[in-house]
């Protein structure tokens, strides 16, 4: 079992702190997603924004514009690279909806079932066109660098996903690899080119770098416990889609390398077979709970923010760190 430190945490931790200070950011932000996002190619913005305008946090370009400001940063082209971040995280989102054949996403149809399969992965395609156009306009090799590295990485983070589909026998060190590949990769890249475009010191691009691969790895990890014991309202879906879908996560992961041979059996059918009707549903509840498997991927949860934090500590205090790490216990606390 890994192991968590303790430190002082608020007791309501809150993304206000980072929305307040990017706040005036995010608004050219959302403009330029506007004007990027349009295309005389009438079905381009109508699929890209049923999915830009569907509630998200936006927290991988908050990420970018708190970390360009608090490294000093004056300019204006951590707009462009944080509607960069977001862009590939919305293309990320439509490939991912099509590989899952998910239905919903955050409370709504997803694109693939209003406009197809082959609508979302070729607007998810013109994203991210449109996501390296704005990096070459910015003019920086070594943030081209970070964020296309990132898009590679995320990329076969996908493909080791769709190798590990509905099999039940992804280990936990598998199933880390894939998510710090999907999830983490584009957080990591996000926090590091803020500094890079200030110009700062590589200590501090490390710092971030770090705090954004530990933060991404602790978000997805309280993601799958929430959908075994969140509500519709945190998650943008209904509790137990993970399981409809047959999704490996971590919560089943450990139910299964911890359960009896006729345990194991439940899950292959629930996993492997499609057998996941509301029945199934509690049976895997059941057997999440029997094994403490919500409570080790929330325990897992706090380890990876627990490292963030740390990735912190090395720089100068200001409000913008602060909100960095409330934004931390934030991700993880939505389980509580």
């Amino acid at each position: 079992m890994i192991a968590v430190a303790k430190r002082d945490k608020k007791k309501y931790a809150s993304i206000q702190p980072l929305i307040e200070l990017t706040q005036h950011d995010m608004l050219a932000v959302n403009q330029l997603i506007l004007i990027e996002v349009g295309s005389d190619v009438e079905m381009i913005p109508e699929v890209a924004n049923h999915l830009i305008s569907s509630g998200g946090k936006r927290l991988r370009p908050m990420i970018t514009l708190a970390t360009a400001r608090m490294c000093g940063y004056e300019g204006s082209h951590h707009i462009a690279l944080a509607m960069a971040v977001e862009f590939m995280h919305t293309a990320t989102l439509l490939h991912d909806d099509v590989v899952d054949e998910s239905g919903l996403r955050r409370g709504k149809s997803t694109a693939r079932t209003i406009w197809g399969n082959q609508a979302s992965v070729l607007v998810g395609d013109f994203l991210l066109g449109q996501a390296f156009k704005m990096m070459v306009d910015v003019g920086s090799l070594t943030c081209l660098t970070v964020l296309s590295n990132a898009a590679a990485i995320i990329a076969k983070g996908e493909v080791m996903q769709l190798a590990t589909a509905k099999r039940i026998e992804t280990s936990e060190k598998e199933y880390l690899t894939v998510i710090h590949a999907k999830t983490a990769a584009l957080f990591s890249a996000a926090a590091e080119v803020g500094p890079i475009i200030a110009g700062c010191d590589a200590i501090t691009r490390s710092a971030l770098a770090s705090y954004g691969i530990s933060l991404g790895l602790a978000f997805q990890l309280a993601d799958d416990a929430l959908d075994y014991g969140g509500s519709s309202k945190d998650l943008g879906k209904n509790t137990g889609d993970d399981f409809r879908e047959g999704k490996i996560t971590m919560p089943v992961i450990l139910s299964y390398a911890r359960g009896s041979q006729d345990e194991r059996l439940f899950w292959k059918k629930a996993m492997e077979e499609g057998n996941h009707d509301d029945d199934a549903l509690e049976t895997a509840l059941m057997l999440m709970k029997k094994h403490q498997s919500l409570d080790d991927t929330i325990k897992q949860a706090y380890y990876f923010g627990e490292q963030a934090y740390r990735a912190l500590l090395p720089l100068e205090s200001s409000r913008h760190k602060d909100a960095l790490i409330e934004t931390i216990d934030f991700c993880i606390d939505r389980i509580s």
